[in-house]
């Protein structure tokens, strides 16, 4: 249904019942909430790799065995891709225009990082397990 060009509606009144404005809030809170929890998670990681840098294999396992370490990588690693597929989500659906497309690419970038998400906490299970 088109508007008359002379309308006297309001842009307001024009934009309702064309979708909901409130469908990417949640998303958009996500998105803040694992930044904001990546800040602390990212610099004790950094804290650890700069204690891993000048020790040998057997301390740096040590390192990585520590519950409270391995506690802050698993937390990065989840934090981390959840934060990556949330972000790269937005930009799928700013930048790819047909719906087909659109849902396809969003499927696969999910399906790759949950894969390297599982690869990265397996591979920290493996090492805590030594």
């Amino acid at each position: 249904m088109t508007e008359p060009t002379n309308s006297m509606r309001t842009p307001l009144a024009k934009a309702r019942g064309l979708g909901s404005a409130k469908s990417g809030v949640h998303h958009w809170w996500h998105q803040r909430l694992t930044a904001i929890a990546m800040v602390p998670l990212v610099l004790s990681a950094l804290y650890l790799v700069l204690r891993i840098a000048g020790s040998d294999y057997e301390q740096a396992i040590l390192l990585l065995q520590n519950p409270f370490n391995a506690a802050i990588l698993l937390l990065l690693i989840i934090t981390g891709f959840w934060h990556a597929m949330l972000g790269v989500q937005v930009v799928i659906e700013d930048y790819v225009g047909s719906d087909w497309g659109r849902i396809t690419t969003i499927m696969m970038v999910k399906a790759v990082l949950i894969l390297l998400a599982t690869l990265s906490a397996l591979s920290l299970f493996k090492i805590v397990s030594i």
